[in-house]
């Protein structure tokens, strides 16, 4: 077993740990900022084993998809971010304050 097939082993095992993490914190977020937080998460995990895959093959062909994938995320982060709606408007306590 060489060393560059061990690190290659912990990377993917890094990966299905931050993955599992993740899928976790968006089942049980409590609030839907969690939950866009822990999609942001799933897309930096998607990326990082995109950029194993990269490295691991040497081949170039998917850095156009990496980029793009950064892209959207990024978009879509700062989209929901912005639009986003409190978890409590509208409910009974609010109102009475």
């Amino acid at each position: 077993m060489t060393i560059s097939l061990i690190l290659w082993t912990l990377a993917i095992i890094a990966l299905t740990a931050a993955l599992a993490l993740t899928m976790i914190r968006l089942v049980a977020g409590p609030n839907t900022l969690d939950r866009l937080i822990s999609l942001d998460t799933l897309v930096a995990v998607a990326q990082g084993g995109l950029g194993v895959y990269i490295a691991w093959t040497r081949d170039t062909t998917p850095v156009a998809a990496l980029v793009a994938l950064a892209l959207v995320a990024f978009l879509g982060s700062v989209s929901v971010a912005r639009f986003r709606v409190g978890d409590n408007v509208g409910s009974p306590e609010e109102t009475l304050s």
